[in-house]
Order: C-alpha cells, then sequence, then structure tokens
C-alpha cells in the first residue's frame, strides 16, 4: 500500500506512475536479457555469470552462486558449459585449493557486449539530458533498490515467507 495524505493526489498519482514504472522497466530489462543470451547461444543464468564476471574479472564459485543465486552444484555444471564454451577459465586458488577463481575470457568479453552496444549508445544520449542532481538522485534510488533486492534474497534465501494478504 502506498502511504500518501489524504490531500496530495498528484502525490499518489506520481508515485503510482513511478511503481508502474518501474515494474514495466523490470520486465523489459529480463526480456531484453532473455533475448541476448538465446543470441549467443546461453542461458540467462549463464548471462547473468558472464556479465558479473566482466565487472569483478574473477570470482570464486561460491560468489557467482550467490549473485546468481543457484545452487553450488548448479553453478559447477554452469562453468563446466561455459568453460568448454570458451567463455571462461576456471582455476584453483593457489591460497586455498577447495576454492576455483573463475574469469571471463579477455579475448570473449567484446562477444559479449556486442549486444549491448547500441542501448548502451542510447542509454549515454539518455543520460547527457540529466544535471548533475538528476543523476546522483538516480544513484541514490538504484543503491537504495540494490539494497532492498539483498534484503530480501536474504530473507527468502533463509526461508522466510511472503507477507499475507488480507
Amino acid at each position: 500500500m502506498i502511504a500518501t495524505m489524504p490531500h496530495e493526489p498528484a502525490r499518489t498519482s506520481a508515485i503510482a506512475d513511478l511503481m508502474r514504472a518501474g515494474r514495466e522497466t523490470s520486465r523489459l530489462s529480463m526480456v531484453f536479457r532473455y533475448a541476448i543470451a538465446d543470441r549467443l547461444g546461453l542461458t540467462v543464468s549463464d548471462l547473468e555469470c558472464l556479465d558479473y564476471l566482466a565487472d569483478v574479472e574473477s570470482a570464486t564459485a561460491g560468489q557467482i552462486a550467490e549473485r546468481t543465486n543457484l545452487t553450488t552444484g548448479a553453478v559447477t555444471s554452469m562453468l563446466r558449459r561455459l568453460q568448454q564454451a570458451g567463455w571462461v577459465t576456471a582455476e584453483r586458488d593457489p591460497a586455498d585449493r577447495r576454492r576455483v577463481i573463475v574469469t571471463l575470457r579477455p579475448e570473449r568479453a567484446p562477444e559479449l557486449e556486442q549486444p549491448y552496444e547500441r542501448f548502451a549508445d542510447q542509454a549515454q544520449r539518455l543520460i547527457e539530458g540529466y544535471s548533475v542532481d538528476e543523476l546522483t538522485l538516480l544513484v541514490h534510488h538504484f543503491d537504495r533498490m540494490q539494497s532492498m533486492y539483498l534484503t530480501e534474497l536474504d530473507r527468502l534465501r533463509s526461508g522466510g515467507t511472503f507477507p499475507r494478504t488480507a
């Protein structure tokens, strides 16, 4: 439920519009990612893993499991598949032989980036029209949304229940 003052119909409407736009953006983002994954011959989980590795360079299999919300067994199968397809390397951590360090192969990075290039160009043009204050607001908003997602993921992973509706 959206909490607003009864005498603020414009605010109530603006909040509803923002929530609708956020849901639609989220849906379109997922559809876009599915289309990219399909074009690259990957699953969406594969693509999420590769995108994560492109951002962080290297990660452990456990970090990938946490980031993709997959079981360690599913991550092991995914990493084997990505390694056989030439997307990643996986090496034992010299400091802890139980851990595997996974790295996106640098020569494959352009292939991963190519489907996003036109969208990235359009996004760049879009944000060029924003003031520093507007950009700061957006960064703050996305940071807070990420924090909320992480909190809810932790709750769901620990067996939390959904709120009951009346």
